[in-house]
């Protein structure tokens, strides 16, 4: 388990390397008293295992740039790649100077994973309201986009990002937004690869493969048709980490008639990420949310394994 005594840890990825995980995760200090002013006094930490279970915690990844930087505010989740000798990590920022409520996204790198430096030209990513939506508070309290998840496919580099298009009903603009890139550093914002409809907000999501099919994973607590879903699982809609399916990592995503759900049942887990365990399945890693007196946990238990289906 992660877990500290001084702080709360929160929305977490992964990278594996050398028969070594690491684990990039949201950090607040306790001393903060109230857990709501968590996410804006946030930084990255770091840690690694061989098993998941027993952490090595490492130098802190990340910090709020300096006043007056796009990211002076705080900085929030995203995910590591690497290419050639360079990791790369990317990851959302917020700034003091507009209350920490656009998120925009960067990118810091590494010849160690331990050193990083912040790219000068960050952002790198911003939103286009061509299709997604700006600050509007009377329609959502803030300009999602964040949590960017970075692949390669078909010899381009693509971002999926949590959005929410412009039009709908507030309640239902969430989706998986979309950029593509050649090097990593210039992106071009694409149309989303999700439809709206179903949810406020898709956050963190992490793109898998199961057989033949691509699993676009998420955690969200908006949910927008609970009778429905109730209708056709016979579970509830509530905070939790569940699924859109696709023919190929681009998509179409669509909803399954039978989500992969984890919500309280599961102790409260949210920001959801899966780990190939190979013949014994996947493996789920969620940091606990909220217990059932409503009361913030803010650490990262072991994972547990997600029967095959």
């Amino acid at each position: 388990m992660l877990v500290f005594k001084e702080k709360w840890v929160w929305d977490f990825w992964l990278f594996e390397e050398n028969q070594q995980h690491h684990i990039f995760y949201l950090q607040a200090p306790k001393s903060l008293g109230d857990e709501r002013l968590r996410h804006f006094n946030a930084t990255i930490g770091h840690a690694k295992s061989p098993n998941l279970k027993d952490w090595e915690v490492l130098s802190d990844a990340l910090k709020p740039g300096a006043p007056g930087a796009w990211d002076d505010k705080a900085t929030w989740t995203g995910c590591t790649y690497k290419a050639g000798d360079t990791y790369y990590l990317f990851y959302t920022g917020v700034n003091g100077a507009e209350k920490g409520l656009v998120q925009r996204i960067g990118v810091a790198t590494s010849k160690d994973m331990i050193t990083w430096e912040k790219h000068p030209g960050n952002p790198i990513i911003e939103a286009d309201p061509t299709w997604y939506e700006m600050l509007d508070l009377n329609a959502w309290h803030d300009h999602a986009w964040r949590d960017p998840w970075v692949f390669r496919y078909q010899g381009q580099f693509h971002a999926f990002i949590t959005a929410r298009v412009k039009d709908g009903s507030p309640d239902e603009r969430g989706v998986i937004a979309h950029a593509v890139s050649d090097d990593l550093f210039n992106w071009e914002v694409k149309p989303p690869v999700t439809e709206p409809g179903n949810f406020g907000q898709l956050e963190v999501p992490q793109l898998i493969k199961i057989s033949d099919d691509h699993h676009l994973i998420f955690s969200t607590d908006k949910f927008t048709h609970a009778q429905s879903l109730l209708d056709r699982t016979g579970k509830p809609a509530v905070t939790g980490t569940s699924s859109y399916i696709g023919e190929s990592p681009l998509g179409p995503f669509k909803h399954t008639d039978d989500p992969w759900l984890f919500s309280n049942e599961w102790g409260g887990l949210y920001s959801g990420k899966f780990v190939d365990s190979s013949d014994e399945g996947w493996r789920l890693m969620a940091f606990e949310n909220y217990d059932t007196n409503g009361e913030f946990i803010g650490r990262i238990p072991d994972p547990f394994i997600v029967p095959k289906r």
